[in-house]
């Protein structure tokens, strides 16, 4: 397949994405995992796995850097910029839609019904996918230790960074004792925690608001609830945005397919229009392309090195017990009710039973029956 092939099948494959990937950045990785390494078999499963390591280890939205990883394995640096737009771009447009209907008429559609079908069903594409990582990740019983010990701390409430760094480094400690009569230990320093001057920004100037989303997406790490932190302190704190606003962009957030930085869309909408939210949402997704940009090329040097290889195992399988953290919090808040456990036994049976069904499907699915049962 030639190079121009494959720039079409990235941009293809991650404009679905981009419209079907509802539910967060777990659940947006289930489904690449399922369209690239099950169906495409772009990618080896341990790859995407170092992969999704190597997301964990840098700031900005997970699934969007899996989106920009994957296009450049596949396309080089053609296909890391056509991936990366493919999956922000729908979300972008959608998110904009729905700021401009929010700037004219100051609500939101009621979509609650679909939502509460949606969640349950997302909890079984997640588990579907995590279901081989895990398998995948766990090479031996230290890593089975490591993986079970961050998946309590995580549950404990542990910020989920010192989780990762901490498995990865203490396998690294691990390796590198073993390997002490080796050769010299390579100086690795993942990009992490850039600080950057904060300063109260009364002005809303669309440079000031480049400046303040730009700063957000090179330093945060975490979920989108991380990213609604930042933005109170950075906008509702200082006057430049209300606090019911940026309730409302949450919840733009959580209904809309694509990550939950494209909030930051409706956020800029509402500062400064059309302009504010183009600014906002270049800014806040421009530290992303960069960082797996410089990352990428090291994903496989790691790989190769014995000791590195030991980091990259154990930050795996820090990754895979986070997102099964995840899983089970999201069970705890969404599966409440007969409705939601019936949704969320239906989707689990159709994801582990029909292996190659889409799951968009059960997706879209989880969504038709809450609606309907939210009806009785």
């Amino acid at each position: 397949m030639n190079n121009n092939q494959n720039l079409k099948e990235i941009a293809k494959l991650f404009l679905r994405l981009g419209v079907t990937a509802f539910g967060g950045p777990a659940a947006h990785i289930a489904m690449m995992q399922e369209e690239v390494v099950v169906k495409r078999k772009w990618l080896t499963e341990q790859h995407f796995l170092d992969l999704i390591g190597a997301t964990n280890l840098i700031p900005g939205p997970n699934s969007t850097e899996m989106a920009i990883h994957v296009g450049h394995e596949k396309g080089g640096w053609k296909g890391l910029i056509i991936a990366g737009l493919c999956f922000i771009l729908p979300a972008v447009f959608i998110t904009g839609f729905f700021a401009w209907l929010y700037k004219q008429y100051g609500q939101l559609p009621e979509v609650q019904p679909f939502i509460y079908g949606i969640k349950p069903a997302i909890i079984a594409v997640i588990l579907g996918a995590v279901f081989p990582l895990a398998k995948k990740s766990l090479k031996s019983i230290e890593l089975a230790i490591i993986g079970l010990i961050v998946l309590i701390g995580s549950l404990a409430g542990f910020n989920e960074i010192y989780l990762m760094f901490g498995a990865g480094f203490f396998a690294l400690f691990l390796a590198y004792w073993r390997n002490s009569k080796s050769n010299k230990l390579s100086v690795f320093m993942p990009l992490a925690f850039l600080q950057i001057n904060n300063q109260t920004m009364l002005s809303t100037s669309n440079a000031k608001l480049f400046l303040i989303f730009l700063k957000i997406g090179a330093i945060l790490y975490g979920s989108g609830y991380v990213l609604f932190a930042f933005l109170d302190t950075e906008l509702v704190s200082t006057g430049i945005l209300t606090r019911q606003q940026l309730i409302d962009a949450i919840a733009v957030g959580q209904f809309t397919p694509g990550p939950v930085f494209s909030s930051v869309t409706f956020i800029g909408y509402q500062i400064n229009g059309l302009t504010g939210a183009i600014v906002s949402t270049i800014a806040i997704f421009l530290p992303s392309f960069v960082f797996v940009a410089l990352l990428n090329p090291l994903v496989k040097k790691m790989r190769d090195s014995k000791l590195f290889s030991a980091f990259l195992d154990a930050v795996n399988v820090a990754s895979v017990a986070i997102i099964v953290a995840v899983c089970f919090d999201m069970g705890k808040d969404t599966i409440t009710d007969w409705r939601t456990i019936l949704i969320a036994v239906l989707s689990i049976g159709i994801t582990f039973g029909y292996r190659k069904i889409n799951s968009a499907f059960v997706v879209f699915g989880g969504s038709i029956i809450g609606y309907l049962l939210a009806l009785i």
